[in-house]
């Protein structure tokens, strides 16, 4: 065998055991920084993946009510995956916290709730591809549906998820 051929087996090898690591590699905390359009997936403190995420149309500042299209601020947990939604994939965002619900009765609103990290909306794949590109959910994190896979893979029910402003 070739010297050529020996080192592209090996590259091929490597890149493969690499790629089977990397499949199994699980989420222990999901960062998501409004402020950067980003969700971050961490293990043992360190970021592994980097996703561009959208909101709703008014991003900027805690969700006080339901309706308000903002997306909340604070820590949750993702507390269940659903498969069957109108979008593409959905794991739920455990919104409200006691601090949210604090917060909203001393303002006398509803908190609201279904806050979901999602895929794009299943009815029409033109707008599904330009809704990846500006804020459109009524308070949801959004990301592209290739992307969503990913975090579904990596993400166990149980994850914390930390949004900061």
């Amino acid at each position: 065998m070739s010297f050529a051929v020996r080192n592209l087996l090996l590259i091929l090898a490597t890149t493969f055991i690499s790629g089977l690591c990397y499949a199994q590699l699980k989420a222990d905390h999901v960062l998501v920084k409004k402020s950067e359009r980003k969700l971050f997936l961490l293990r043992k403190g360190i970021v592994y993946e980097t996703f561009h995420v959208v909101f709703g149309p008014r991003p900027h500042g805690p969700k006080l009510t339901e309706g308000d299209e903002r997306t909340p601020e604070g820590n949750y947990i993702l507390d269940y995956k659903k498969s069957n939604s109108p979008f593409y994939r959905a794991i739920h965002i455990s919104y409200p916290n006691r601090e949210d619900r604090e917060r909203s009765a001393q303002a006398g609103v509803d908190p609201g709730g279904q806050i979901m990290l999602h895929g794009q909306p299943k009815t029409d794949q033109e707008i599904a591809e330009d809704a990846r590109f500006f804020n459109w959910t009524n308070g949801c994190i959004a990301v592209a549906n290739e992307d969503m896979d990913i975090i579904w893979e990596a993400v166990d029910v149980g994850t914390p998820i930390t949004i900061e402003p």
